[in-house]
């Protein structure tokens, strides 16, 4: 069993206790549930370096990253920072993440908020909503066809954007359909956790241009930025670099400002 095997395997225990303990009418009537959506996929249009800077405090391949700030110092730094959106990871065994720190992020900033998170059931789209997201990742790997479809339209029908998350060409081919607005390929090898930005650059010509191209995982200088731009891609998504340092914020700074300092 492969490390996603056994994070779906409890993320699907989590979440039917999660639905006795909270029924849909609770996440429904929340504040935020009706709150205004901003687009991350037209932030990462409309802006020459498409950072989306994560908030994460664990993994499974790196163990502890950061436990020294609260999020919402981490998160204002980023929007301070000049990042086009902000990815929070909500599972908590694995990354200790939580959906608290998503709602803390969305009363701390005014930037597209993607829910990182491993979603199967339509249940985790109305927790995103009522926790202030913008947007949720769904996983090609872990999901059929027929799943994709129902969720994200399901998320589409809330006023969320979505991700989708792929590996190789076979995930891309099943997955690609109008209910998704970003693709975003993994340079992440989820069974072995190798990175490679060959990734990326092999799987850019097959993403169809109406979907927004992200790359994920890896990437850790402005040299990746440069190296990958020219395949398309508008949006990078970065997390550990920035937050295994001594203030995430002013790192991510540092790195956006050198970028355009070399174009």
């Amino acid at each position: 069993m492969t490390i996603l095997d056994k994070i779906i395997n409890d993320k699907k225990r989590e979440v039917e206790l999660k639905k006795q303990l909270i029924p849909i009418a609770q996440l429904e009537n929340s504040v935020l549930f009706g709150a205004r959506t901003y687009s991350l996929s037209k932030n990462l249009r409309n802006n020459l370096v498409g950072i989306i800077a994560e908030h994460k405090r664990r993994s499974p391949s790196k163990s502890v990253i950061c436990n020294n700030f609260s999020v919402e110092d981490v998160v204002i730094g980023y929007q301070n920072a000049g990042v086009s959106g902000i990815s929070v990871l909500t599972d908590g065994k694995y990354f200790g993440g939580s959906l608290d720190d998503l709602l803390l992020t969305k009363t701390s900033v005014n930037v597209p908020l993607l829910r990182k998170e491993f979603i199967f059931d339509e249940y985790q789209i109305l927790e995103a909503k009522a926790h202030g997201a913008d947007a949720i990742l769904l996983i090609a790997a872990v999901l059929t066809r027929e799943e994709i479809k129902q969720l994200s339209e399901f998320a589409h029908s809330l006023g969320l954007e979505v991700l989708l998350e792929v590996h190789n060409t076979e995930e891309l081919d099943k997955a690609i359909m109008p209910s998704l607005d970003m693709i975003g390929v993994n340079n992440r090898n989820l069974k072995t956790f190798e990175v490679s930005l060959d990734f990326s650059k092999e799987l850019a010509e097959h993403i169809p241009n109406e979907f927004v191209k992200i790359s994920e995982s890896g990437i850790s200088s402005t040299e990746a930025i440069n190296e990958l731009q020219p395949y398309g891609y508008q949006g990078f998504l970065i997390g550990e670099h920035f937050m295994k340092t001594e203030n995430p914020g002013q790192a991510a700074a540092a790195f956006i400002n050198s970028i355009f300092v070399k174009s």
